[in-house]
């Protein structure tokens, strides 16, 4: 949970079965274990042999896929799924992805994580060659990009590859044409993208690799920036020829946030960068406490970081509500504040009359966090002293995190010093931003655009989300 929210990210996820198979219920199942990444709407595309099958709706997808309605996908060989959160475009059905595509050499269907930022460009330019966009993202500018270069190239390979040299931004895809599973990671590797293999020989690509757990795969490694896999039924190949050309920017806040602890991205655990994290703070930012407890669940593994490098015991300081959802899905900010106590609710043995050390993950706006603070506060703290592990949010992310607004940040605004009088802390400190590029034990190269105001690609002069949906009203 974060101080006033920040959201998540799309999950995608893909199969290529070696014999026709049942695959909706083992995307299903990975699309389950990448549910955190976005729980706005879901969708299952399986390929027989050319003919695709699909449903996706608004929603979970406990309340998008029934028994029933995975058992009308039907058989395959290939299916991709997809669970959003909006980060261009609105929430609307019309939106929900994979996205499917008709086209002259076939059907195509595409799940994308990430955010361009040369869609509205790349867009104006489809529309003025005749393009009919049926959806307000900028996933449907990358399906139609790589439809143009698949109708005069010899291969969908190919034309993802050609594509890609026209796409700027983030965008880790999974794309199934009528005989080929395809995953293709943007040349800076802002998202996660990784594959898999199952016993019975069935190649799995998802974004992270909690969702090969899942379905029983193995992570055999992590797609590389830059690289477009094939996986098709002469086996798996890989063009590296975009691999290299640019440093690796991998979103930091994968690490800190948006992914499960249980994964592994490039090679780094979830949850030991989380607990490193904790352990810089407790460095950097001392204070004598009688407890650290974490804002449930990112905040948990940093606030075990901070007790073993401080020495001061770690203790359970909430009771969370698994029945509720993380609060950003409420649609307003008051309903996201009042869904706070119904999450969280502490427990008073604990934190009565106790110094403590609340670890988090980040403050956005510092709206939701006051709320948890006054939780604290009525339970009988003593003392707060609030430590994040993240830097202070500055700037705008143009790379598929909704923070599209610098105005909103509260540390765009405030001093360390003013932000703790106003969210009702005793004192506040954040992770420094040495430290954050150093959370998995080395340098990485990761994106930290959101806290230095430094971006790996030209800035989009309109980045706003819904930019589309007024594009279409202007007109």
């Amino acid at each position: 949970m974060t101080c006033g929210k920040l959201r998540e990210e799309c999950g995608v996820f893909g199969v290529f079965s070696p014999e026709r198979a049942e695959l909706a219920p083992l995307v299903n199942c990975g699309l389950y274990a990448l549910q955190h990444r976005g729980q706005e709407s879901a969708g299952i595309v399986v390929n027989d042999d050319g003919v695709f099958s699909s449903f996706r709706d608004t929603g979970l997808v406990s309340e998008v896929f029934t028994g029933d309605r995975l058992r009308a996908l039907g058989q395959g060989s290939i299916a991709v799924g997809h669970v959003r959160y909006a980060t261009t475009g609105s929430d609307s059905r019309h939106n929900v992805q994979p996205l499917l595509v008709n086209h002259r050499k076939g059907r195509m269907a595409l799940a994308h994580n990430g955010n361009l930022t040369n869609s509205l460009e790349l867009r104006d330019r489809l529309e003025e060659r005749g393009s009919i966009f049926h959806t307000t993202t900028d996933s449907e500018v990358i399906a139609y990009m790589i439809v143009q270069e698949r109708l005069r190239r010899g291969s969908i390979e190919e034309a993802v590859s050609a594509a890609m040299d026209e796409l700027e931004g983030a965008y880790s895809l999974v794309i199934a044409s009528p005989a080929k599973l395809i995953a293709a990671r943007d040349p800076f590797g802002f998202r996660p993208l990784c594959m898999g293999r199952r016993k019975d020989g069935m190649i799995v690509f998802a974004s992270e690799s909690c969702a090969l757990d899942a379905v029983g795969a193995e992570l055999l490694r992590d797609i590389e920036p830059g690289e477009v896999v094939t996986a098709d039924a002469s086996g798996v190949r890989s063009d590296r020829s975009r691999c290299g050309r640019v440093p690796r920017r991998l979103c930091v806040f994968e690490f800190i946030y948006f992914a499960r602890p249980d994964s592994v991205i490039d090679g780094a655990g979830v949850c030991r960068a989380r607990r490193r994290a904790g352990a810089f703070l407790a460095a950097e930012h001392p204070v004598e406490a009688d407890a650290v407890i974490g804002v449930p669940d990112s905040g948990l593994d940093a606030a075990i970081g901070y007790a073993r490098a401080s020495g001061i015991p770690y203790e359970i300081g909430f009771t969370k509500n698994k029945y509720i959802g993380r609060t950003f899905i409420a649609p307003t900010q008051g309903e996201r504040e009042s869904g706070v106590g119904l999450k969280l609710n502490p427990i008073r043995s604990v934190v009565e009359g106790k110094r403590l050390v609340l670890i988090d993950d980040s403050i956005v706006r510092g709206t939701t966090c006051r709320k948890t603070i006054r939780l604290l506060r009525d339970a009988g703290a003593a003392e707060i002293h609030m430590r994040v592990s993240a830097p202070p949010f500055i700037a705008p992310c143009w790379y598929g995190t909704d923070i599209d607004s610098a105005e909103n940040l509260i540390a765009n605004r405030h001093t360390a010093e003013e932000i703790a009088e106003i969210i009702g802390v005793d004192s506040l400190g954040y992770l420094s931003l040495e430290s954050a590029r150093l959370l998995t034990g080395r340098d990485a190269g990761f994106c930290t655009a959101c806290f230095s105001g430094e971006y790996p690609t030209p800035v989009p002069a309109n980045g706003e989300k819904h930019r589309f949906e007024r594009k279409i009203h202007d007109d």
